[in-house]
């Protein structure tokens, strides 16, 4: 993926999960997160291209998020999405710091058109390093190549467990889905075959695979990649 990399942050689980699907087809590697405390801590780990970013929220919006990043000498450009359409709250906007602001509801080919206009005029010389592999013990997950290594050997994997690392990837630490998994893995007709995918790549990569510490189960929702 050579798009960017982008943060996502709304509170509405559904919308946070559309916009993280579509993003990606459409070559951005996504990570999201559903407030504010989450994203610092997502921030505190990752270097992003693009925070796509919800005003409201309950607790720290997202005006108030902005101004504080840009307050901390945060440069990262910031999209704003919001239901609120006024004049007024977009200069509002635009004056805490961010980039652009598109209001709710959006097409979602206008919001593509917006992130890589941002992204175009950004100042990419003063960009971090974005994040291109994630750590699992002694395995390494090459995210552009989609590729998992235990040193420098290759690990083989199916194309289905392959898939599988991938969307897990978009979102370290946070819990997916079995049916969102099912959905992105080309298992939709059976979500419990996620299950059996889960399995096989824990006798992969755990050193206990009854007690994974890489590839983590989340009661009640699905699984979640935890790396080093």
């Amino acid at each position: 993926m050579d798009g960017g990399h982008v943060l996502v942050v709304d509170d509405d689980r559904r919308l946070r999960e559309l916009l993280g699907k579509y993003l990606s087809e459409n070559g951005y590697l996504v990570v999201t997160a559903a407030d504010a405390a989450e994203a610092r801590a997502r921030m505190a780990g990752l270097a992003f291209d693009l925070i796509v970013l919800d005003v409201m929220m309950p607790g720290e919006d997202g005006m108030s998020l902005t101004r504080a990043l840009r307050t901390d000498g945060n440069r990262v450009p910031i999209l704003l999405l919001t239901a609120r359409g006024e004049v007024n709250d977009r200069i509002r906007g635009l004056e805490a710091g961010a980039d652009d602001y598109l209001s709710k509801p959006f097409e979602p080919r206008e919001l593509l058109l917006r992130v890589g206009s941002i992204l175009r005029r950004a100042p990419r010389e003063d960009a971090e390093p974005v994040v291109t592999a994630l750590r699992l013990g002694p395995f390494t997950w090459d995210i552009e190549r989609a590729e998992l290594r235990r040193g420098d050997q290759p690990v083989h994997l199916t194309q289905a467990e392959r898939d599988l690392l991938a969307v897990l990837a978009e979102t370290v630490g946070q819990g997916v889905s079995r049916d969102e998994l099912a959905a992105r893995t080309g298992s939709a007709a059976n979500p419990r075959a996620v299950d059996v995918q889960v399995t096989r790549l824990r006798k992969k990569i755990e050193d206990d695979p009854r007690l994974p510490r890489y590839l983590q189960t989340v009661r009640g929702t699905g699984y979640m990649l935890r790396p080093d």
